[in-house]
C-alpha cells in the first residue's frame, strides 16, 4: 500500500518537493532517451553520444526548471515557492537525463549501450516506485505505464538511429 499523509506538513512536502522532483525525473529519464540512443545508433561513437546526452540533459533541465518556476507563483495552489520548485524540477530532470548518459563514458559502444539499457530500466522502475509510494498509484499499473511510455520513446530513438545509420 502507498504512503498515507498523516498531516498537512507531509502533504505539503509531497506537493512542493516530491511532485516537482518526480516530474523532473520522468521528463529527464524519458525525453533524453530518443536523442541519446539515436546518436548511439547513428554514430557508433560513445563520445558523441555522451555529448548529445549531456546537451539533452542540460537543455531539458533548463527548460523544465523554468517551466515549473514560471507555471504558478504557488500562492493560490499551495505548491510552494516557484524558484524552489523550479530548482528541484530542473535538478531532477538533469539527473534523470544524466544517469543513462554516464555509461557512454565507456569507450566501447556495445558495453556502454548494455549498461545504459540497464540504467534506463532501473530509472523507470525507480520512477514507478516513487509514484506508488508518494502518489498512492497502484504499483502494477504504475510500473506498466512507466515502462510502456519509456519503451515507446526508447524505440523511437533506436529506430531512428538504425534508419539513419543505413
Amino acid at each position: 500500500m502507498g504512503f498515507r499523509f498523516p498531516n498537512a506538513k507531509d502533504q505539503r512536502f509531497v506537493l512542493q518537493v516530491v511532485q516537482p522532483a518526480l516530474l523532473g525525473l520522468m521528463d529527464g529519464s524519458v525525453s533524453t532517451l530518443a536523442p541519446l540512443f539515436a546518436t548511439a545508433g547513428l554514430t557508433q561513437s560513445p563520445h558523441a553520444t555522451f555529448l548529445v546526452g549531456m546537451a539533452a540533459a542540460l537543455g531539458a533541465a533548463l527548460s523544465m526548471g523554468l517551466a515549473e518556476a514560471l507555471s504558478d507563483d504557488g500562492k493560490v495552489t499551495g505548491r510552494g515557492h516557484p524558484v524552489l520548485r523550479g530548482g528541484v524540477t530542473g535538478l531532477a530532470t538533469f539527473l534523470g537525463g544524466m544517469f543513462h548518459t554516464l555509461p557512454f563514458l565507456i569507450p566501447h559502444i556495445q558495453a556502454a549501450l548494455a549498461l545504459a539499457y540497464a540504467v534506463v530500466a532501473l530509472e523507470l522502475l525507480t520512477i514507478a516506485y516513487i509514484r506508488y509510494h508518494y502518489m498512492e498509484s497502484p504499483l502494477g499499473r504504475t510500473v506498466v505505464q512507466v515502462l510502456v511510455g519509456g519503451f515507446l520513446v526508447f524505440l523511437v530513438g533506436l529506430t531512428l538511429g538504425r534508419f539513419g545509420g543505413g
